[in-house]
Parts: C-alpha cells; structure tokens; sequence
C-alpha cells in the first residue's frame, strides 16, 4: 500500500492518522466550501431584529469563531430539546399528580346508573335499557385468583409488575395520533381511570392525564385492590355491571364458583361487552385468553387441553324492556352499529343517551307475525330471517334475526350466505353499465354448456336458444348469465356493481371467480346487505346506506349523531343514466314475480328474484332458499336455510326452493305492508341496448261450432307434466300438479313446497370436468 522507502534514508515513515487527530490545516480535514455554509447559517441564526438602545453589530465583537458559534448553536438546541422533551413535560406530570384524583367504585357506580331509551322511527318508544339491579361491589378478598389471572391473560399481563402505565403502550399511542389511527394498549389501571372518568376521546392530552392518574393509583392503591375496583365497575353486556352480575347474568352463579374456563369467557367479552353473547366471538376471545393462561403460567397445559368452550345460561330475564325474543337480535344490531359509529354499549349506557332508530313499528310486528305464521309446524333445523329497508333513506323498517330460544340463539339477518340466482341482477347490471347491451340482448342459453373446464347446466335442462336477458331473468337460464359473466363483463365487474349497488363489507364478494355468476363459491351476503342491494333499484339507482340509528340525543335533547340519508347515484355520476340503467334492471325482474306466482296484491308493481343454493355432496337439493325484491316504497330480503349448509325440506318431505318459504314470507309481508299505502308505479325509462322486438300477432279466434262438445278441444286440455322435475344434475319423478300462469306457461306451483321453473339454480352449481 505504500511506496517502499529509498535505501539509506534515516527518515521513518509516519503512520497514518485518524481523521479525528488530523490537524485543522490538513487540507484531507478541512472543507472551506462547508465552513463558509455553515458559517452563514450560524450568522443568519445570530442576525436578530434591532431593538431601540441596541449596539449596532458592527460594535459587538464576541470574539468567537465560526467553528466556536456553530457549537453554541448546537448547545443551545439542545438545551431548548431538553427543555421541551423532558423538563417541562415532568413540570406538568408533577403539577397533575397532586391537582388530579381518580373516582372510587361507588362514586362510579353511582354515575353507570342510567336508562338507555330505543325510539320507533315515528318516535314512539320501542324499548327501555336500565342497569342490571343486581350489581355487588365485592372486596378484593372475595375475587377469586383463577378469575384475575384471565383478566390479566385478556387485557394486562404485566398488571403484576407495571407501574399503571406501559410505556410501549404510550408509544403506541403517540403513534396512532401521529398517523391518524386510534387506540393504544392501556394497561388495566388506565382502562379503570377511563371508565371512572367517562372520558373515551382519542387524544394525546386524554392519554397524558390517564397515564397520571394510573401512576397516581398505583402509589395509593394495591394491585389487588386495583383489579378489584376495576371488575367492580367494567360493563360485560346482559345490563351486568361488574364481575358479580356478569357471573350471574352469564352462568346463573357466583363469581367465587366460577371455573377457569368460565372466567376466561367473562375476561374474553371485556373487549365488546356487545358481543358476549356473540358465541363465534365469545370462543374466538376464550380460546385466546385460555392459551395466555397457559403461556404465563397460570392454567396447566393438561388442564387447557381438557377445558371445553362453557355456553352462557339463558337470558331469561331482561331489564331491556322491549327486546325480547327475537328482538335480542335487533337490539345486537343496533349495538354493533352504535359500536361501529363510536359509541360503545358502555358509553352509551353510562351517558343514558336516547336511541332514534329507522325501525317502523307496524312494519316490524308484521315481519313478526308473517315469519311465524309461514314458519310454525316447519322442521326445527330450519332458519330464517328478514329484513325490510326503506329505499327513500336506507333505513332498515323491519328486522328479523332468528327466534332467539333454545332452538336457535343465532343472528341470521347478519350473517353472510350464498345468494344463488339474486346475484344474476347483478350479473345484468355490470352488463348494462357497459352501455352497449340490454334486457333483449340475446344469448345461448342452451344446457349443457362447457366454458373452459366448466360445464354449466339449467335447472332441469332447460333449454333457451335464443334467449334474451328478459327470458332468461325469467327463467334463471344458467347457461346466459354465466356466459355474460365469463366473456363480456368479467367477474371483477359484478364484483363492483354488487358494492355500488349497497353490498357492505360484512358480506364477502368474490371479484377472482366467474361462479359469482350464479351466486357461488365465496361470494357470500348478508339479508340486510341484499335488501339494501335491491332498495337501490328501487330508489332509481340512488345508494342508501342502510342503517338502523337515525339519530343520537343526550339526556338534554342535544343531538350528538345524525344519519346521513342523501345518497348517492350509485351506477353513474350522471343521476339520471343511474335512473335508467336501474328503471332496466327493474324491467327484467318484474316478469319473474308472475312466473313465480310471488305477485303483490292489487296489480302494485314489485320485482324481484328468488334463488337457491345446493347443498354440498346433495345433488338436486338444496340448502339455502332466498326470495328478494321491492315495491317503490319499501325493499325485503327473506331467508330460509340450513346451519349446516345439509338439505332442507319442509314439514311434508318436499324440498325448499325460494318461492315455497321465503317466497309467502316476502309476498305476506308485502301485500300487509302495502295496505293503505298509495300505489307508486315504477317509473318509466329507456330501454337500454337492442330495441324490443314486435309484439306476435294475435292468433285467429276459433270459429263456434253448432253443438258444443264435452270433450274439451285439444287448446283447452291441460298441458302434460314435465316428465321429470327441473334439477341441474339428475331428473326425477316429479309430484303431479301443475299450475297455469298468466302467460299460459305451464310450472310447477309453490302451495306444496315444489319449485317454479325459476327456482330450480339449487345454487345452479357448476361442475367441474375430470380434465
């Protein structure tokens, strides 16, 4: 690396420097560029105003250098970060901590004591919720270790050992303010101060002075009497303030009977008391605190492993005067939407806000009753639900969820299912978008058809050759809609128009797989979320978020939240093209609700589409039976299904299709609702892509014959039976009545459970080839 040195020089080579020991003249040190930068930053930080009495700067000489003045300005930002960072942020911890106090238990529990008050839409009152009267302040001797230790497991493991606040939660904190987000990792002595303080604001002043209170509270209390006061006060759902009442409300017992599985499923709903008696939540939650009381030691793994998920007793008794039975569902609805708008269970009980819903009474007792009457004497593993939306606001007017007994505690309005051939208007509405085709758009609707590896076939192997889209509606022509989907809109296409339509994420819409086509695979929606869907089409294409809050008031009568009904054009940014491709879309569905002989009473006009699914490994059979469709004033979406996704059939053995039970409830509920009402016509619209073709010629009336015959003329008998039921993949022995609609097309009635023409998708699955 260095030149060798000449022979006889007495002269030592130097050894390299540091950068760092090198002298300041040493040019490999020395940046003068950067010097004379430097020093113009520092004479432009010295340069201050003048100030009368003043010296002039050219009289001041300090006698510093221009390396001297740039160590003083990094000194003096310094102290300015010291002083900002650290002294004056202890200043004020330090003023807090003696100004502030924190609340007791019974100071607390005094505040938590309100009524939350549930309103109709036409602002009668549906339902008061008051505290749970069997709330008992308990000492921290009479709280059980199996029950603070899954406290600790859900929400604190280092409760033990922290000092009221966790500093990587802080940061968290800090974080989520910065870049928008919310929450932050409270420890158990913050989310008490919270409580105490009903102070649920995300900010970092709210977080400052909850991290000073918890430090507070450490120092004055011990940690079992901390835990103690906070399972005294935390709300767990049912109207169950506290450990005590929770374990009474959830398991009929005492809290020092509880079993360590029992407490992790109480520790488990602390999160969203709302959803405790949600069980796929309340398991989610359990599980996940069993496994941290085995990860910290305070459950034997073999005591983990025998543990099985404990069911809630029944709520027998409810201080929600209003919501019994099944409307437990509708109050769970409008919780998760309350929660979903920022206003917890807990925060509204314990402001005792008044709840104005969109629900309308007469609407919701008809729903009611029309559910039972088609549903009694039924097979007990059938479920149903319902669910009505008012397409001038999007507000839900009626809401059915399942019975809430011992034969079904489940939700169903809010759970996501296939919707088989519903989803073929949705199908036709990403083609209309396109601009280019219409209802008379013809297609192949022959059966079978292959597409790729995918044989399609129609239900009973219908056949359509050359079909229009008004036809196929009709007749729910596999074979047309699955060629429109896989090669002139794409799947991603019905994927857009299924969420512009009104399809919220609490449905899973699959834009990968053309068997959207036909309301497969994952694709799988909400009632509510269909029934919105379909409220848009009848609302001239406008979008309403359904909705069941309205409005919020605080005990004052200040409105504090207010719904947004405006809307918007939901197909286009032109409204009125919106109007028209939706005016379209009605125009194809208003035939099926004669072919399926679902037609609302007095001539009103509705549309609508039934659909079913096919149960897996069931060929011909289905497990999941929809009806869905709209009048102006009002859109329902009715479903009858199996948990387990196995056939269903009804009381007499027949199978399920759309038009036999869901088919009465909408048709029911419908003409009840109506009654009274004035008729409001579809409007009228221009007929998008191909123009219609020219109505047939009339046919020749019969001349009369002299003598009338007995024998009936052969325009007169009764056309045959089909030889064989409509299936997609088998043909059998059908049972033997038939019906004439009004268009003179023979199909099967629905009195008896047997499928329309229309109904017969089973899912209208689709079979994949061996190759």
């Amino acid at each position: 690396m260095f030149s060798p040195l000449s022979r006889g020089s007495d002269t030592e080579p130097p050894e390299p420097e540091l950068l760092t020991h090198r002298p300041a003249g040493d040019p490999m040190w020395h940046d003068p560029a950067a010097d004379e930068r430097m020093t113009g930053v520092v004479a432009n930080y010295e340069q201050e105003p003048d100030l009368p009495g003043d010296p002039h700067e050219d009289d001041v000489d300090d006698g510093l250098t221009a390396k001297q003045k740039r160590w003083r300005l990094i000194r003096r930002i310094g102290y300015g970060a010291v002083t900002a960072f650290v002294l004056i942020p202890i200043a004020v911890f330090t003023v807090l901590y003696f100004v502030l106090d924190v609340p007791s238990p019974y100071e607390v529990a005094a505040s938590q004591n309100k009524t939350v008050t549930y309103m109709y839409s036409n602002g009668g009152v549906m339902a008061k919720d008051m505290q749970d009267g069997n709330r008992v302040l308990l000492e921290p001797d009479q709280v059980p270790d199996k029950v603070k230790h899954a406290v600790y497991a859900a929400e604190d493991e280092s409760f033990e050992t922290n000092a009221g606040f966790d500093v990587m939660g802080i940061l968290r904190a800090v974080k989520n303010q910065l870049t928008g987000g919310v929450g932050g990792g409270s420890t158990i002595t913050q989310q008490y101060v919270k409580k105490a303080t009903e102070n649920e604001e995300y900010s970092i002043e709210r977080k400052a002075t909850e991290i000073v209170k918890a430090f507070k509270m450490s120092n004055q209390l011990s940690k079992s009497e901390i835990i103690t006061a906070y399972l005294n006060t935390i709300y767990f759902g049912r109207g169950a303030y506290g450990i005590q009442a929770a374990s009474q409300a959830y398991f009929g017992k005492d809290v020092g009977k509880l079993s360590p599985a029992e407490a992790a499923y109480l520790a488990g709903i602390i999160q969203a008391p709302s959803r405790g008696d949600n069980l796929e939540y309340a398991e989610r939650r359990w599980n996940y605190v069993m496994d941290q009381m085995v990860e910290n030691n305070w459950l034997p793994s073999s005591e983990r492993s025998a543990a099985t998920f404990p069911k809630p007793v029944n709520e027998k008794k409810t201080q929600s005067r209003g919501f019994d039975g099944s409307r437990r569902h509708l109050k769970a609805a409008i919780s998760s939407e309350l929660d979903s708008l920022g206003y917890s269970e807990e925060q509204v009980r314990t402001a005792g806000y008044t709840i104005h819903t969109t629900v309308n009474k007469r609407a919701q007792r008809i729903a009611e009753q029309v559910v039972r009457d088609v549903m009694k004497g039924q097979p007990k593993k059938l479920h149903e639900a319902f669910v009505a939306v008012d397409p001038a606001s999007g507000g839900v007017m009626a809401y059915y969820g399942g019975p809430y007994d011992e034969t079904d505690y489940v939700n169903w309005a809010s759970k996501g299912r296939n919707p088989g051939s519903t989803m073929k208007a949705f199908d036709f509405l990403a083609l209309l978008k396109q601009g280019e085709k219409g209802p008379y758009a013809t297609y192949d609707g022959t059966s079978p058809r292959k597409f790729g590896d995918v044989v399609v076939k129609n239900a009973g192997d219908d056949q359509c050759p050359d079909c229009t889209v008004m036809e196929a509606m009709k007749r729910s022509i596999n074979t047309v809609f699955y060629d429109m989907v896989a090669n002139d809109v794409g799947p991603r296409a019905v994927a857009k128009a299924v969420r512009e339509a009104g399809v919220s994420d609490d449905s899973s819409v699959s834009d990968l797989d053309t068997n959207i086509a036909i309301g497969g695979g994952d694709n799988k929606i909400t009632p509510q979320d269909l029934a919105s869907a379909y409220a848009t089409f009848a609302a001239d294409g406008v979008q309403r978020k359904s909705h069941l809050v309205s409005k919020i008031t605080t005990p004052d009568g200040d409105v504090i939240y207010q719904a947004d009904r405006k809307g918007r054009p939901a197909f286009s940014p032109d409204k009125e093209k919106s109007k028209q491709i939706a005016g379209n879309v009605t125009m194809t569905l208003e035939p099926v609700l004669a072919h399926s002989q679902l037609r609302c009473a007095d001539g009103r006009d509705c549309a609508g589409k039934t659909g079913t699914h096919e149960a897996p490994g069931h060929p011909g059979q289905n497990s999941q039976a929809w009806m869905v469709g709209y009048s102006r004033q009002i859109a329902a979406a009715a479903w009858v299904g199996d948990k387990a996704l196995g056939p269903i059939k009804d009381a007499n053995g027949a199978p399920i299709y759309g038009s036999s039970l869901p088919g009465p409830i909408w048709q029911r509920f419908m003409n009840l609702y109506h009654e009274g009402l004035p008729q409001e016509p579809f409007p009228e619209v221009e007929v998008m892509g191909e123009p219609p073709p020219p109505p047939p010629e009339p046919e020749p009336e019969p001349e009369p014959t002299e003598t009338p015959s007995e024998e009936p003329t052969e325009s007169e008998r009764p056309e045959p039976e089909p030889s064989g039921r409509p299936e997609e993949t088998t043909t059998t022995t059908p049972p033997t009545t038939t019906e004439e609609d009004d268009g003179g097309s023979i199909f099967p009635g629905n009195g008896n459970g047997r499928p329309t023409e229309d109904e017969q998708t089973t899912e209208e699955e689709t079979q994949q080839d061996d190759g």
